[in-house]
Formats: structure tokens, sequence, C-alpha cells
């Protein structure tokens, strides 16, 4: 009887405890932020001042005009013409948050920038959506069988009929290996042939990559990747940038300054209604456009796994399918979670935690185990784990 007694009393303790610690998240309301000091936030200040210092000093080497820099990255390829808008970067910049708390901040967090690739991840929560919503019954249906003929056009011109599923290697194309960049969907979408994003490249010519089964070959591709874009615009039978506003952007207090951009010669005909299918990253111009804060509360969102202030707006089966490795590239799970798979990609971080990167290069680094969301913009590509891993030895309880 006692035994009981004292064990009730003890389950009534961690109850409270834990309905202390749902009650006491915080999540930061539309148009402000609470800012904590670092101490308040188990941070050493001096060794998170000096993360901060670092993440400054290591600024990319690239030009701040994105023109200029996708010529350094992308001008040696075929078909590598901006079909887009651009616009020049601002400073290295970035936030740290600690239990939804903004610690630190640098550079010029409200500039409206580039994302490039995050927006790949912004992606795939708009696929998961639809998922979530039985617009997409299942991840492992074909995508040909949500999307058939689409007519495609160019301002002032005719539009012409496209099947971007249509071939028989496409057509056997499920919504995962989309996801996942493992599918070696082939074609051309907005004048871009698959082949020449990244190409092989022999000592004379450009080649072909052979054809590869659906899920046995990881390629990063923006050719697929706006694929992708189509078919969940298709699914959506609305512009996917409405979608993440209304569902995503406006419930997590995100700013208006935002805006999700395809390509000049990327409209399509949908319900007898001219629209824009946007594009999964800058690699020709285009993409999500965004300032840090409005990345941060997209980071704090997949920190709680798509609950916002008690309301699920994404399942969290889906986040575990987010960050569920890849079997042809262990590091990779949805785009663009890049996982720390073994600790191969942060040695210093948790397994669990995860980057949604882009080129640049701008990364959202998630960490459940430490209740850290961190937002970097413009820092050198090989220092982005040095950066994690400084701030994270900051921390001191």
């Amino acid at each position: 009887m006692k035994a009981s007694f004292l064990f009730l009393i003890a389950f009534g303790a961690a109850v409270s405890i834990q309905a202390q610690k749902k009650a006491s998240l915080y999540f930061p309301p539309a148009g402000s932020w609470q800012h904590q000091s670092a101490a308040s936030q188990g941070f050493d200040s001096v060794k998170l001042q000096n993360a901060v210092q670092f993440a400054i000093l290591k600024e990319t080497k690239r030009p701040r005009s994105m023109k200029e820099s996708q010529v350094l990255d992308f001008g040696k390829e075929p078909f590598s013409e901006p079909i887009g808008v651009q616009a020049d970067r601002g400073a290295p910049s970035g936030i740290i948050i600690r239990h939804g708390y903004i610690v630190a901040e640098w550079g010029e967090p409200m500039s409206v920038d580039m994302t490039h690739s995050v927006t790949k991840s912004f992606l795939s929560t708009v696929v998961g959506m639809a998922v979530d919503r039985k617009l997409i019954q299942s991840i492992q249906d074909p995508v040909s069988k949500y999307i058939d003929e689409v007519a495609v056009f160019q301002p002032g011109g005719e539009p012409q009929l496209i099947q971007p599923f249509g071939t028989e290697h496409n057509k056997r194309l499920n919504w995962d290996v989309m996801l996942r960049q493992t599918s070696d969907w082939e074609g051309t979408l907005w004048g871009k042939p698959e082949w020449a994003d990244r190409p092989e490249k022999d000592s004379t010519k450009w080649i072909r990559k052979e054809r590869r089964e659906p899920g046995s070959v990881f390629e990063y591709n923006d050719v697929r990747v706006n694929a992708l874009a189509l078919a969940a615009t298709w699914v959506w039978k609305r512009p996917l940038p409405e979608v993440a506003r209304e569902f995503l952007m406006n419930p997590i207090g995100a700013s208006s300054s935002w805006h999700w951009n395809g390509y000049s010669n990327s409209f399509i005909v949908l319900d007898g209604r001219p629209i824009q299918s946007v594009s999964g990253g800058g690699h020709w111009g285009g993409g999500l456009f965004i300032n840090a804060y409005d990345m941060a509360r997209f980071g704090l969102l997949s920190l709680h796994e798509g609950n916002w202030n008690g309301k699920q707006l994404l399942s969290k089966d889906w986040y575990k399918k987010a960050t569920t490795p890849t079997s042809a590239n262990t590091g990779y799970g949805f785009m663009n979670f890049f996982l720390n798979t073994e600790k191969k990609l942060i040695p210093g971080a948790p397994e669990s935690a995860y980057m949604h990167v882009g080129n640049g290069v701008n990364f959202i680094y998630v960490d459940k185990e430490h209740d850290l969301v961190i937002v970097c913009r413009w820092i050198e590509n090989l220092e982005k784990g040095n950066f994690v891993d400084k701030v994270l030895e900051a921390i001191i309880n």
C-alpha cells in the first residue's frame, strides 16, 4: 500500500514536471522574438561570442554578387545560363536560439537573401503537408499517378503539352525516390536537361550518365528537384508559395518579406489559369529569398517536429521519414535534410542532429538534444561543422 502511494506521488511529480516543461515552451509570436542572455540559457558567454566571431571571420570567399558566384560554381556547365531572378547577398549573418529564445545574432539577419538549396527543405515540407492531407495517398505511389500532361508556356507564347513523368523510366518513380534524390529522373525541364546539371565529363566532351535503377544511386540534381516542385504544384492545384504562406509561414509567424520564385519560362496552365512553378534552389536563379529570422522560425518548427505552440502543422511521422537515412547516401534524408549519421557531418554534435543546407553556405542546424537551432549564412562550406562545434562547446548546462 505504501509502495503504491509512493509510486503515485512519483508519477504525479513526473507528470507535473512534464506539464511545466510543456507550459514553458517558448514560440515567438509574429513580429517579435524574445532575447535572453547567453548565460541564462546555459552558455559560456565568452565562448559563444568567440563562436560568433569565428562565423564572421570565416565568411565565404565567394563574391557577394550572386551572378558572379553562380558563374564560379556552375559557369562551366552546359546550359548554365540563369533563367531566374538573382540578387546580391548581404554580410555574413546568423542567429542562435536555445529553448526558443535568441541568445546571439550577428550581421544582417533582416536581409532577404537567396537561400539556395535550403529551399528544398521548404519544398519537401509542402509535399509532406500534401501527404498529411491525403492529396498524396502514399509516398510509395508513382508520381505519374498524380500528374500526366501539363501545358507549359512562356508569357506571350503558345502552351505546349509535356509529360514530365511519361517515359517508361519516369513512370516508375515514386515520391520517396524524388524526395531522396535517388530517382534518376530523365528529361528536360524549363530548358535544362537533367544530364547537364553537375554532368560527368571525359577529356573531350560532356557525356550523359547511364540510366540507373530508381533508389540505387544518389545524385544531387536541381532539374529533378524542379520536376518534384512541378508535381507538387499539380497536386495542390495552386502555386506553392500560396501553400507555404497559408499552411506554413503564417502559422509560424514569419514575416511578409520572403518570396519563392521560379524561372522566366516555368509557367503552366492549371485549372485554366497561368501559374509559375517554383524552383527548388537558386542554381539558375530563383528559389526562396528569405531573412534569417524566418529561417530560424522554420528551424524551430523542425526542432519541434512540426508542432508550433501546440498545433501540429506537419505530422511527426513526416519528420521521422525525413530524417531516416537514404540507403544510397546515409547522410541524406528527404531534401534537404543533411543527417549526422555516424557523426560524419559534425563529429562533435549528436547523431540525431541535422542541417538544412544550401549553397553559399546557408544552413539551419537543428539539435533536439540541446534544444538548439542555429541559422548561419555565408560561411565557408568546410567551416560550417567547425562553427557548430564551437557553439556546442560553449554550452555549459
